[in-house]
């Protein structure tokens, strides 16, 4: 047996034995999380994950031991709200990870696969330019539609395949770029880019930053941003999330800025909770909490500022929360107080809107059957509500949605019949098209 599983770290957390001692075992968490509900077994619910911890905190269990059950868990903290002991099982998640991940047994191609990808080219700036020069190039020499049409990656490899035969083209923007030089003389906003969103989704960031200079915001993207460091914090790289940390902490600190803010609900989760983070660390821990105290998600700020005159958005329009965004950061009601401003929107509700859609970070790509399980679930909601536009807040619901919906055109989620083409939009992306349609009206 390995030794036992230390949760205490005088640097990162503050996080001893004793908080998950805190666990009642009250077993109201268990309705709330997503993978008990569809396995039923106690082992994959935040008060059997949060027992197994303890055994091999206490030395009663090998840590390796417990691995499968941490590993399947999405880390949606769900269970958080729902619990009335307020146990932080993020925290105590994440914690666990970490002393983990050195002893797990990983192939060494895959271990230097994940370092190249997570430290690298999502772990340093000029990893996120060449990942965005490299995509580009990926489209403009044809690859991409080459590996579409044969269907190679979908065999080889099909959760990633099928995650970039549902990716939207770049092209699909609404207007110029924006955020280069700030106009308007509302606000001052620090625009946070994120990295698979800068990426993948760059036309929701520019969707967003020609929203808040409609509202009068002056918009500014710092440059040498990186990564927020929540993947890797999720996937137990406790030393290159806190890397990212802190490079965001000096980045905008060069920034005369009210708010900082971004456009994905996991990203800011993780930049709201820098505090935590770095609470450890007397060098950064006032920085952390004065950097965490300027940070807005999109739709938290937007809900407060006064918008243009919107012209009509016409379509049957719901909306699936994000996790964190919901969970961590308690944003549950000016996404929808947003949706609800546009004219000629009819916003149905999701029934189901708070649970999980599977994405979870990259568990798409680490846990593949357990997160198709949820989103066909989810999907076969959004066909029982006849929506034609499913609206998002995160990056990687978005990609995991824009999976599901392809899905669903195709008649391919159980219990559900083949539907017309439902859009997956970012609320911002509709809050711009309104604003376009009421510039070309008021003209």
């Amino acid at each position: 047996m390995s030794g036992p599983l230390k949760l205490r770290d005088p640097e990162t957390l503050r996080l001893p034995l004793e908080a998950a001692v805190q666990c009642m075992r009250c077993g109201f968490c268990l309705a709330a999380c997503p993978t008990y509900q569809v396995t039923g077994l106690e082992t994959q619910s935040p008060r059997g994950r949060i027992h197994l911890v303890r055994s091999a905190a206490e030395g009663w269990l090998d840590p390796a031991a417990i691995l499968p059950a941490l590993d399947l868990c999405i880390g949606c903290r769900a269970c958080e709200p729902a619990c009335p002991a307020g146990v932080p099982y993020g925290q105590i998640l994440e914690a666990s990870r970490a002393e983990l991940e050195p002893r797990r047994p990983r192939p060494w191609l895959e271990g230097v696969a994940w370092r190249v990808v997570l430290r690298g080219l999502l772990g340093r700036p000029w990893g996120l330019r060449l990942s965005r020069w490299l995509y580009r190039l990926y489209r403009a020499l044809g690859l991409q539609g080459l590996i579409r049409r044969t269907g190679v990656l979908e065999r080889l490899l099909p959760p990633l395949g099928e995650l970039e035969a549902s990716l939207p083209s770049p092209e699909r923007a609404d207007g110029p770029a924006r955020g280069k030089a700030p106009l308007g003389n509302g606000p001052r906003v620090a625009f946070f880019s994120g990295c698979v969103q800068a990426i993948a989704l760059d036309h929701v960031n520019q969707a967003a930053i020609r929203v808040l200079e409609a509202a009068g915001c002056q918009v500014l993207i710092p440059p040498g941003q990186g990564c927020c460091g929540a993947v890797h914090a999720h996937l137990g790289d406790r030393e290159a999330a806190l890397a990212q940390a802190r490079r965001n902490i000096e980045v905008f600190e060069q920034v005369e800025a009210d708010w900082i803010v971004n456009v994905a609900g996991g990203c800011g989760a993780a930049l709201k909770e820098y505090p935590d983070w770095l609470a450890g660390d007397p060098q950064w821990a006032e920085r952390a909490q004065a950097f965490a105290s300027r940070c807005r998600d999109f739709t938290e700020l937007v809900d407060q500022l006064p918008l243009p005159e919107l012209g009509p958005f016409e379509a049957a329009v719901t909306y699936q929360d994000s996790c964190h965004l919901r969970n961590v950061q308690g944003v549950v009601d000016p996404p929808r107080r947003l949706l609800r401003r546009v004219p000629g929107l009819r916003y149905v509700e999701l029934p189901g809107a708070a649970q999980c859609c599977g994405a979870g970070g990259v568990y798409t790509l680490t846990q593949p059957a357990m997160s198709r399980e949820l989103l066909d679930a989810k999907m076969a909601q959004v066909a029982q509500v006849g929506a034609s536009v499913l609206a998002v807040a995160n990056t990687p619901c978005h990609l995991q949605l824009l999976m599901g919906a392809r899905r669903l055109a195709q008649g391919r989620v159980g219990g559900a019949p083949a539907t017309a083409p439902v859009q997956v939009l970012h609320i911002a992306e509709i809050l711009d098209r309104a604003i376009q349609a009421g510039a070309r009206g008021a003209g």
